[in-house]
């Protein structure tokens, strides 16, 4: 293969600063459900970036803390979409039993991995780039929900992506630091069950046990899986009843869905809502749907044949790709037509668990990939599937 050699001067960022950069926006932790952190968070990342690209952020959705820097396009010019998000899974308190530390070549510390080190990469990568070019026609989006489902910024994200030839999501890499050309679509669903109080000593045959509706619920949700077609379905939190001597007269249960194809997401959505109540009395409540459709490796593959070729000339190894269950902000930029390479950021582990890391080794060069290839979209534009 033939790789497309970097800009010429283009710089080399210094892992130091990459770390240095990077501990504070850890040590801000920004659960998605806790606004006062979030806001904290959103501040820290504004003045930061701010620092680095000498431009203020815009505020684009009134009540919320997403960011955006945008460099408007020249005739004819590449557009460029780099999204980040900067809350986490992790709440506040979390820093006492995983703080910031530095074993080798091992970064550990809530929300390193995912992602707040691919924010940092992002923002290092734009810096070193305006030394030797113009910014024009990128945008640098940074969203402070993306661990809900993205519930008030996917309005935002879809506009952003139909706007560019091209987005780069800077979630962390897959195994060995694959990049991500596949994610499942995801379903989210919320389940509530009705029944009827009773005594359970006195009159137990009086009530219509809303517990035990959900154990069938459970199980009857668990068939419509697919495991040949990689099709999840699984219940995850539940709950039912008051007190331990009534009767439960509701219970709730929220179901997570996972499938490659939008017609699979098709049918788990159909069978969801034909649940049938299996106790006499019971009745049932389905809320939510499809939150993410699929990214399909059509999406990715001329940004992934791109980066492999900007590897090359750089002098990197070639990179790998993987398909993923896990849902990112780069399915909906794929559901708008924009062709989305996805897992730039960090290479790692153990996200959304206490082995959370990232491998400092790797930093360096990540950050120098998303340099070049984004100066090489910028130059040579993709065509975008819409």
């Amino acid at each position: 293969m033939t790789g497309i050699e970097p800009a010429a001067g283009t710089p080399v960022p210094a892992v130091g600063d990459l770390l240095r950069d990077l501990r504070p926006l850890v040590e801000c932790e920004s659960p998605s459900d806790d606004s006062a952190a979030v806001g904290r968070c959103a501040d820290l990342v504004a003045d930061y970036a701010t620092s680095q690209l000498d431009a203020r952020p815009e505020l684009p959705v009134a009540g919320h803390r997403h960011l955006r820097w945008q460099w408007p396009a020249e005739p004819g010019g590449g557009r460029v979409l780099l999204l980040c998000h900067f809350d986490t899974v992790w709440p506040v308190g979390t820093l006492a039993s995983m703080p910031w530390s530095v074993d080798g070549d091992v970064l550990r510390g809530p929300g390193t991995y995912d992602m707040k080190a691919g924010l940092v990469m992002a923002v290092r990568a734009l810096a070193d780039l305006r030394r030797s070019r113009e910014l024009a026609g990128v945008t640098l989006l940074c969203t402070a929900d993306e661990e809900l489902g993205s519930p008030s910024s996917r309005e935002l994200i879809e506009a952003q992506a139909a706007a560019a030839d091209a987005a780069l999501v800077l979630e962390a890499a897959g195994p060995g630091g694959a990049l991500k050309t596949a994610r499942k679509g995801v379903g989210i669903y919320r389940l509530h069950i009705q029944g009827r109080a009773a005594h359970a000593g006195l009159e137990p045959e009086n009530g219509v046990n809303a517990g035990v509706e959900l154990a069938h619920q459970m199980l009857a949700c668990a068939q419509i899986a697919d495991r040949a077609a990689g099709t999840s379905v699984v219940p995850t939190r539940s709950w039912a009843g008051t007190t331990i001597n009534t009767v439960p007269a509701q219970a709730k249960l929220h179901i997570d869905s996972r499938a490659w194809t939008a017609a699979e997401q098709q049918r788990v959505d159909v069978s969801l809502r034909g649940l049938q109540p299996r106790q006499p009395g019971a009745t049932l409540t389905l809320a939510g749907g499809v939150n993410r459709p699929p990214l399909a490796s059509t999406s990715a593959r001329p940004l992934f044949e791109r980066a492999r070729s900007v590897a090359a000339g750089l002098g990197l190894p070639e990179p790998s790709e993987c398909g993923v269950g896990g849902g990112s902000d780069g399915n909906f930029t794929a559901g708008v037509g924009t062709p989305t390479l996805d897992g730039l950021g960090a290479v790692g582990g153990g996200a959304h668990a206490e082995h959370e890391h990232v491998l400092i080794s790797e930093l360096v060069p990540r950050t120098r990939l998303l340099a070049a290839l984004v100066a090489s979209l910028l130059d040579r534009p993709v065509a975008a599937r819409r």
